[in-house]
């Protein structure tokens, strides 16, 4: 096998933004899972990596925020970086008052560290256990006891179908867990699949949030996702103070061709109806989720 066999796949740029949505967006509507790539020259990649992203730069990522109206973004570590957040930190720092952060560290990074993380608008870690990383409940214990002091919470990108036999224990963890793109659902089994359960239980009692975020990575359809509806309609239904919505910019882990950004935008009505639901996915609950300064409530 040649070396250049073995380099991660490309992923295809992203597409720039072409319409606004169909509804006016709100005062503070928060974009609470998007990534920022490069330049390549300043941000080496780590050699393990599963993919090659294009850049998507900070200045790409806002300018597609301000295309669609989103006022407030949640830059989350891209695992192509590993624990290096210096790309995402630099944005953050750059942008106090629009961007929070969640980074990645590893198990023995220092208080000092964190206590810096945290000053710099970071609000969790995250925890990437779908594209082939690992970690023992044991050192998310660990890791929640360290952070539960900063109010922060963990982040989790994972099959929800390996929920079941772990639900219990993030129950127990000293701080809030939110589930990437709907606990990455299993649209075959439905919203009844087991692990969707204990996501949901999880929810309604106040110890998971939900990002509705990604439909794309685990639809087999198209837009509009009708496939993902059910689950997204469940979440929403079971505690729709927990659940926020993403673009998953700049969509690293398409293989095909390139999605539109406001096609994550124009399904949320079909998801969370008109108005007072919409605005809550939108605006009020990440603004709680991640330290925003709260929006005053349209009448």
């Amino acid at each position: 096998m040649s070396m250049l066999s073995r380099l991660p796949p490309s992923c295809p740029a992203t597409l720039p933004v072409v319409r606004r949505p169909d509804f006016p967006m709100p005062a503070g509507a928060c974009d609470s899972h998007f990534q920022i790539v490069g330049p390549h020259e300043r941000y080496l990649m780590v050699a393990t990596r599963n993919y090659t992203p294009p850049p998507a730069t900070e200045a790409d990522g806002l300018a597609m925020h301000d295309a669609l109206g989103i006022e407030r973004g949640v830059v989350v570590q891209i695992s192509v970086y590993g624990t290096d957040n210096r790309c995402m930190l630099a944005s953050l720092r750059a942008h106090p008052q629009r961007l929070r952060g969640i980074a990645v560290v590893s198990q023995d990074v220092t208080d000092r560290d964190l206590e810096a993380l945290a000053g710099d608008g970071v609000r969790g870690v995250r925890i990437n256990t779908q594209l082939g990383g690992d970690i023992s409940m044991e050192a998310m214990e660990r890791l929640a006891r360290r952070i539960a002091p900063l109010g922060w919470h963990i982040e989790v990108l994972m099959d929800v179908r390996a929920l079941a036999a772990v639900g219990s224990r993030i129950a127990r963890l000293p701080v809030e867990v939110v589930f990437e793109h709907m606990g990455w659902a299993h649209t075959p089994s439905g919203p009844g699949e087991p692990g969707f359960q204990v996501l949901i239980a999880l929810m309604r009692d106040r110890r998971a949030w939900v990002k509705l975020s990604g439909p794309y990575l685990f639809s087999a359809e198209g837009a509009p996702y009708r496939d993902v509806r059910p689950f997204a309609h469940a979440l929403l239904e079971a505690a729709p103070e927990r659940c926020v919505w993403g673009t998953d910019w700049p969509h690293v882990s398409v293989a095909g061709p390139m999605i539109q950004t406001e096609d994550m935008l124009a399904i949320l009505p079909d998801w969370a109806g008109e108005g007072a639901l919409r605005d809550q996915v939108l605006v009020h609950n990440p603004a709680r989720l991640y330290g925003f300064p709260p929006v005053a409530r349209a009448e």
